[in-house]
């Protein structure tokens, strides 16, 4: 679990919502958390995050980057989260970063989080309400990002899709 310091894991990005209101600290879960191994899928950990009743997905890439999945806590957003090893660049913290998902091109505020990560680990995340964004994310097996300040890198999604179906199955099972 990235937030679990044994784990040498972590992820970056940005918010995508024009949703102020969700841009608190509380849109992405925290290290109070309590997160239990739900199963895995096409190469993503599922977890629970029982503190939130809702579930994640969570993979490291071959690069060591982490890229990391889930519901706000008021499950009306998704949230997208990667953290690596390497300098991002993300200076403050908010910035205004360019993802590309074969081709289609989205906009987002990258939101920095260093706080309770896996050592030598730095990243950040987005919000997403855009349904083609989404769909994108889970039909697409790369995201580059291009940070305002940096180089651009790349981001494997490789088994998104069935991981994301995994993790609505997971959710139901937390709501009822």
């Amino acid at each position: 679990m990235l937030f679990n310091t044994t784990l040498k894991t972590a992820a970056i990005l940005g918010v995508f919502s024009t949703t102020a209101a969700l841009a608190s600290s509380d849109a992405i879960p925290s290290e109070n958390d309590t997160f239990t191994k739900w199963g895995e899928e096409s190469g993503w950990t599922i977890y629970v995050d029982e503190t939130r009743g809702s579930c994640l997905i969570e993979r490291v890439d071959e690069n060591s980057n982490v890229v990391q999945m889930g519901l706000t806590k008021d499950q009306e957003m998704g949230y997208l989260g990667v953290f690596t090893q390497n300098d991002i660049g993300l200076k403050g913290k908010k910035e205004e970063i360019i993802l590309s998902l074969d081709g289609n091109v989205y906009s987002a505020e990258a939101r920095k989080k260093t706080k309770h990560l896996a050592d030598g680990y730095t990243g950040g995340y987005i919000l997403a309400n855009n349904p083609q964004f989404v769909e994108d994310v889970m039909k697409k097996y790369e995201m580059t990002v291009f940070p305002e300040k940096e180089t651009g890198f790349t981001v494997s999604l490789d088994g998104t899709l069935k991981a994301i179906e995994a993790a609505r199955t997971c959710n139901t099972e937390q709501s009822s």
